[in-house]
C-alpha cells in the first residue's frame, strides 16, 4: 500500500504559526508513495540542506485536495529567513450520526515543526547530514 502525501510551499509570515495550515500556499506537489516522515520527510530535509534531488513529485494546482493523503508537508521559506518544515498526519474520521467521512483537514495532527536538521534527528540519523 502506498503512503501518499502532499508537499506545500508557504511563505513565512508574521502571525502565521508553523503548526497550523496556512490560508495561502505558493505551490503544491503530490507524492504517490513513501510519504511518511522517515522517507519523504528525510528527502525534503536533505534537499534543503544538501540540494539532494527529490524524485517522483507531481505538480498540482494549489487548490487540489486529495482524500487519500496520509501526510501533508509544509515547507516554510522567505528571503533572509531559515526554512522550516511542518508535517501533518491526516487522520480520516467518520461522522457517527450519518456514517459519512469527515474531510481530512478537519481531523489532523501536527506531528513535527522544525528545521531540516531537527527532522533528520527525529526521523533519521546524523548519517544523513554527513552524506
Amino acid at each position: 500500500m502506498s503512503t501518499r502525501a502532499q508537499v506545500r510551499f508557504a511563505t513565512r509570515e508574521e502571525g502565521v504559526t508553523f503548526s497550523s495550515h496556512p490560508d495561502k500556499i505558493n505551490a503544491q506537489f503530490y507524492v504517490h508513495s513513501d510519504g511518511y516522515p522517515e522517507g519523504l520527510g528525510l528527502d525534503i530535509a536533505m534537499s534543503i540542506l544538501k540540494n539532494d534531488k527529490v524524485n517522483n513529485w507531481e505538480i498540482e494546482h494549489v487548490q487540489t485536495l486529495h482524500g487519500d493523503v496520509e501526510y501533508i508537508y509544509y515547507i516554510w521559506s522567505d528571503y533572509d529567513k531559515e526554512t522550516w518544515i511542518s508535517i501533518f498526519h491526516m487522520i480520516p474520521a467518520y461522522c457517527e450520526t450519518c456514517g459519512q467521512e469527515v474531510p481530512f483537514e478537519s481531523k489532523d495532527k501536527c506531528i513535527f515543526v522544525g528545521l531540516p536538521t531537527q527532522l533528520i534527528t527525529k526521523y533519521g540519523s546524523q548519517d544523513h547530514i554527513t552524506k
